[in-house]
């Protein structure tokens, strides 16, 4: 990486870490605000952040964008809390919003998995490199 790429990287991150500042000083300010608002906004900016990175050639983040594919389906399961509790009536909602990210968890992390490209010599490879 030369140093015009570290410039631009830290640029990225220092304006990142700025909106997830803003965006979390407005969730707790404004209480009209709704929680989720605040999460989809920060998945949105961690995925962001990653797009901005592969646009400039610079290497993505993979656990950013686990987090922020994450945090986005948290926030808008909290949006969707009204719907939910017509869907689960006797359930406790933490519950289930938890076990729905738990299911994203593992299907990203499977996903991954099976469609990372495969490295020759490795269990993925098909010997046909």
């Amino acid at each position: 990486m030369n140093n015009s790429q570290i410039a631009t990287l830290k640029n990225y991150e220092a304006v990142a870490w700025g909106l997830l500042s803003i965006l979390w000083g407005i969730t707790i300010l404004f209480d009209f605000v709704p929680f989720g608002v605040g999460l989809v906004g920060t998945g949105l900016i961690l995925l962001g952040a990653n797009i901005f990175r592969s646009l400039n050639g610079l290497p993505i983040k993979g656990d950013n964008a686990v987090l922020g594919i994450l945090i986005l389906a948290w926030g808008g399961l909290e949006l969707a809390r009204p719907i939910l509790r017509l869907m689960f009536a006797s359930a406790d909602l933490d519950w289930v919003i938890f076990a729905v990210l738990l299911i994203a968890l593992g299907l990203i992390l499977i996903g991954g998995r099976l469609f990372r490209r495969a490295e020759p010599g490795s269990l993925l490879s098909t010997g046909k490199e």
